[in-house]
């Protein structure tokens, strides 16, 4: 298969499993009556939380496509939440990782024995993935080990006891003899498994009784001979099959989001205490002209050693956010409508057939593409990456004939300012609200070409322009002003790397104040978590953060020193993909 080729498969996968995904999240929303389940980065959330699969079952393979192994997840993972009380399930949780690991299986299995009324689907569901993994385990070679072979009989037999149910005919024979000694020493947990299936406590007592034996004989046990593979470790096996919250150091950190009291306390009316010292201001007009231009030069010479090709990133532009536009008739055709000036040249050459005329059409953009920056002080240290990114996007889009504006949003001041000087005159009413000095700044607008705004993208590189962010009120803001384009499609891409943050504000209302105004604004103006889709098109680009929490169109991007063309194929991409929710 040719480059392109595979390249194209690999798309379709990745969009494939990204369908599947959704549809998980989806499911277990409807499952829950929850709206806060979503995947981020093959992971999968519940709010700022991310939820750790403790079975092994639940744990799919990193190039899985299946429609029914993603709905046997959901559907166990809604069991899960149904019926099973974490603060309880953690109180007698062995501390030993393979005692803990089975622990967590065996509550997960008890869930799913509780499946009860018309749901034949979701028992289904369960009862094959559970069988897809054991054979994969089986297939894998894990149960040639005896401590291998005494796991996987734990398993078997556990659930089939949960379940009322008879194993797989394939391991009858390969576990007989391992059942005949496993049974005598846990035939009393075994049996008090089903038993107390309902009784979430009493059935604890079982579990632990079950892994504290499991603890003992892994009691100095090491692989012997030929099984010294540590890649047939059952115990490893099983722990790269579970998905731990214990291991999740080395993952790119997510936007921390939570519930507002006073947001919630005021019928969730966002509020600013006032407005008196908000301002708009041109980019360029912060910068003194000689620093300006010093930064100017110092971008194009970066610029110069990037070597990304804008022209095709112009035409995936114009491919995609252009409609046919008629641009009157091509004459001379050889099909198409007849030309009745032409018909004479019928009479004097009967073999001429160019006595035709089509429609000509030419792309005309139908879109407006807005950039919104945030400017707040950690953002700082990557001003010039953001710069060249932005001036990367604007020079292709200008190329493609699409509108597009580049905007920004920081304080005038930190701490709050002359708003919490007012604040404090006042005599510190309770929720005041927004307590700072909305800045926002506007390096290119929609009808400056590229090359008269670009002077004022250094601007980006200026330190104190980065001071603190209130995000809910730009995104609205940069929305409004989309809102006014005489265009069908209207696209928002967000660049960021933390969550709305104003130290004042945070003070004087709750540290969720900001983040929950983001998130209101992100949904009516784009629609999804159960909304119909708003008139903007929102995407969060997370500069080494998890924008998920904030916003259903999302990307993680590394801005290192080099911007090169697969990350701005990554972003294009993510920016040309059509919305699905």
């Amino acid at each position: 298969m040719s480059a392109a080729g595979e390249a194209a498969l690999a798309l379709a996968r990745q969009r494939r499993q990204q369908y599947l995904e959704e549809l998980e999240a989806a499911v277990l929303r409807a499952h829950t009556g929850e709206h806060d389940w979503f995947y981020a980065g093959r992971r999968l959330y519940r709010g700022a939380s991310r939820v750790a699969l403790r079975a092994p079952h639940l744990k799919l393979a990193e190039d899985c496509l299946s429609l029914a192994d993603y709905r046997a997840v959901s559907d166990a993972l809604a069991l899960r939440q149904r019926f099973s009380d974490d603060r309880l399930h953690q109180r007698l949780r062995p501390e030993e990782p393979e005692p803990r690991l089975i622990y967590d299986w065996l509550e997960q299995c008890r869930v799913e024995a509780l499946l009860d009324g018309p749901a034949p689907g979701m028992a289904r569901n369960l009862k094959a993935r559970f069988e897809r993994w054991s054979l994969d385990y089986h297939h894998a070679q894990l149960t040639e080990s005896a401590l291998g072979l005494l796991l996987f009989c734990v398993i078997q037999i556990s659930r089939s006891r949960l379940m009322a149910a008879p194993m797989l005919e394939e391991f009858e024979d390969l576990l007989e003899a391992t059942r005949a000694n496993i049974v005598p020493a846990l035939g009393h947990a075994l049996a008090g498994l089903r038993r107390e299936r309902h009784d979430q406590q009493g059935f604890q007592r079982h579990a632990r009784d079950i892994t504290d034996w499991i603890g003992a004989q892994l009691e100095g046990y090491e692989p012997q001979g030929e099984r010294e593979d540590e890649a047939k470790d059952p115990r490893r096996a099983l722990a790269l099959l579970l998905d731990s919250e214990d291991e999740l150091d080395d993952e790119v950190p997510l936007a921390a989001t939570g519930q507002s009291r006073t947001l919630a306390d005021g019928a969730h009316r966002y509020r600013a205490f006032t407005t008196a010292y908000d301002s708009e201001r041109e980019a360029d007009s912060l910068v003194r002209q000689a620093q300006l231009e010093e930064y100017r030069a110092r971008l194009d010479e970066r610029l110069h050693a990037q070597k990304v090709n804008v022209r095709r990133l112009a035409r995936q532009f114009r491919r995609h956010l252009s409609v046919a536009d008629r641009d009157g008739w091509q004459d001379g055709e050889e099909s198409g409508v007849i030309d009745g000036r032409r018909l004479s040249q019928i009479v004097s050459s009967p073999q001429e057939r160019r006595v035709f005329r089509r429609e000509r059409y030419r792309p005309v953009s139908d879109a407006q593409v807005t950039l919104l920056i945030d400017c707040s002080g950690s953002m700082k240290a990557h001003g010039e990456s953001i710069a060249m990114l932005v001036e990367l996007l604007t020079r292709a889009l200008d190329m493609a004939g699409v509108d597009s504006e580049v905007l920004g949003f920081t304080t005038a001041a930190w701490n709050g300012g002359r708003a919490q000087r007012d604040w404090l005159k006042a005599g510190r009413p309770a929720a005041p609200g927004r307590l700072n000095e909305a800045r926002h700044l506007i390096f290119k607008d929609a009808q400056q070409p590229w090359r008269r705004a670009r002077k004022r993208f250094a601007a980006l590189l200026k330190a104190d322009l980065y001071k603190e962010g209130i995000d809910g009120e730009a995104v609205e803001w940069a929305c409004q002003r989309l809102m006014a384009a005489d265009v069908n499609r209207r696209l928002l891409v967000v660049i960021s790397d933390g969550s709305p943050s104003d130290s004042a504000t945070n003070l004087a209302n709750d540290r969720h104040y900001l983040d929950n105004h983001l998130r209101s604004v992100v949904a009516t103006f784009g629609g999804g978590n159960g909304r119909r889709p708003g008139p903007i098109d929102i995407i969060g680009l997370g500069v080494g953060l998890d924008l998920s929490p904030y916003y259903a169109r999302h990307r993680v991007i590394a801005l290192d020193q080099t911007l090169d063309n697969a990350l701005l194929d990554e972003v294009v991409e993510l920016m040309l993909s059509r919305r699905r929710y």
